[in-house]
């Protein structure tokens, strides 16, 4: 891989599927690329793409004045970076592993503390977009520090947000995105093993399923004003009628012997609503009984 002097150099820690992907997508791009994992075998194909593999993290942060990090959790990243502590003055550090976002912002106090620049990522699409049109990674924590480095981060592709300068913020936009990805995911694996109990088979399902999914997108764009708003007036669909068709689900799904533990939460969370007096309300009211249900 020849270089351009031009392109400064990048250091990625972690060598996980996403961290490879990350790796390769800087090497792809012509930046000087150091390397380290814990496993050093995991670099063998980015070394013989030119990447350079650092003996310990202390080498391979002091190599570079951008130092890309992406492991496990926040406990691997100071797991990592702990020892290295001391090379991080004056460097970047940019974390693009998923933890929650107050673990963001202690982090990014350590960091500061050690007169690190920093900034929190989270990156929303698999490993095989990384690089391409279709990548989406959101950021945030200082502006200036974003702008310094947002070419070399530009070549992981697609689109990159700046979120602002709260470095939270890109993972509460990760745990809120996530949260929609699992329910749902939740929902479509029990739905399948619902079927499945009715003799419905899952490629028979699947059409049907779809143009359930297809609804969601407008039902989105309407939650979202009414709960900016906090205007839930139920408008020809509300909570009791809701509640009505979950109970449906719950014992015809008991009637097998199905699990309908996430179902029985997602009903009790709407019976608490219909019992405070709402059930003429629209089910986007939720998101507020949600907010003030008790630890």
């Amino acid at each position: 891989m020849n270089h351009s002097p031009a392109l400064p150099p990048v250091t990625v820690l972690g060598l996980g599927p996403m961290g490879q992907a990350l790796a390769a997508t800087f090497l792809g791009a012509g930046h000087p690329t150091t390397v380290w994992n814990r496993t050093a075998g995991k670099a063998a194909d980015l070394v013989a793409r030119g990447a350079v593999l650092a003996g310990t993290a202390a080498e391979a942060v002091a190599a570079s004045p951008l130092v890309v990090v992406c492991v496990l959790d926040y406990d691997a990243v100071h797991a990592v970076l702990d020892p290295a502590a001391g090379e991080l003055a004056g460097r970047t550090l940019v974390n693009l592993t998923a933890d929650t976002p107050g673990r963001a912002r202690a982090t990014a106090a350590w960091a500061a503390g050690l007169g690190a620049g920093y900034l929190d990522g989270a990156i929303m699409v698999p490993t095989t977009v990384v690089g391409g049109p279709s990548a989406l990674v959101l950021y945030s924590g200082p502006e200036s520090v974003y702008e310094a480095h947002r070419p070399t981060l530009a070549c992981l592709g697609g689109t990159a947000v700046h979120l602002g300068a709260d470095p939270g913020r890109a993972a509460a936009h990760d745990v809120a995105l996530l949260d929609v990805f699992w329910t749902a995911m939740s929902g479509i694996v029990h739905a399948f093993a619902l079927a499945s109990a009715e003799d419905i088979s899952a490629a028979d399902l699947v059409p049907y399923a779809k143009g359930i999914g297809a609804l969601l997108p407008d039902i989105m764009d309407d939650f979202a004003r009414r709960i900016d708003r906090g205007e839930y007036a139920g408008d020809g669909s509300d909570l009791l009628s809701a509640a009505t068709g979950m109970e449906h689900i719950i014992h015809t799904a008991r009637g097998h012997g199905l699990d309908t533990g996430v179902l029985t939460a997602a009903h009790a969370v709407a019976r608490r609503a219909i019992d405070a007096g709402r059930g003429s309300d629209s089910f986007a009211l939720l998101a507020e009984t949600i907010a003030r249900t008790p630890a």
